[in-house]
């Protein structure tokens, strides 16, 4: 099965809460443009992500709000900034995760938890997950055909009815395969 695959940069989800902290009190986050998955955007706005060890300027928010603030980094990018034992997880998983600060000219929010490295995943409508034997919360493996072909393994089906067919990894993963954007096979 060829699936749409995308690599996934660094970014953050906002509470409302915090929202109001970084922009001000009833800010509304400003879509960009629209992302593959229904009712998700890029926002207009951007934050800092700050470590006593190094700085990354103007991250892309991704909105709507959220319950609870996250942030997702690769691999690399826990690296530079000096975060250690940043567990992978899926979206919203936030048990165990580390934290982080997060600030515009406006605020800053200092983050105890809710940096993660995503787990990747493919997001499939049940009616797609259905027609090819794959159900919420399988692993699957994900074949790159190209000049660094590859398999990468321990990927989560997530299966939802509001989702649209697409597979998301991290910038790490994307450069290992020497990836950007195109399709990808999914293997059982």
């Amino acid at each position: 099965m060829e699936v749409l695959c995308e690599v996934s940069v660094r970014h953050v989800h906002l509470s409302q809460e915090h929202v109001n902290t970084l922009f001000g009190k009833g800010h509304k986050l400003t879509p960009a443009r629209e992302l593959s998955q229904p009712g998700q955007y890029l926002c207009e706005e951007r934050v800092d992500l700050m470590t006593p060890k190094a700085t990354f300027k103007d991250v892309a928010i991704i909105g709507p709000t959220r319950a609870k603030s996250q942030v997702e980094l690769s691999r690399t990018d826990c690296f530079t900034l000096g975060l250690k034992n940043v567990p992978i997880r899926q979206s919203g998983h936030l048990d165990g995760s580390v934290g982080i600060s997060i600030k515009t000219n406006l605020g800053t929010i200092n983050l105890d938890d809710g940096v993660i490295i995503g787990q990747r995943h493919v997001h499939l409508d049940p009616e797609t997950a259905s027609k090819n034997n794959l159900i919420d919360g399988q692993i699957v493996g994900i074949q790159f055909d190209g000049s660094r072909s590859g398999v990468l393994g321990n990927t989560v089906v997530r299966v939802h009815e509001t989702f649209s067919s697409a597979i998301h990894i991290d910038t790490d993963e994307g450069n290992a395969m020497n990836f950007s954007k195109g399709t990808a096979r999914i293997i059982v």
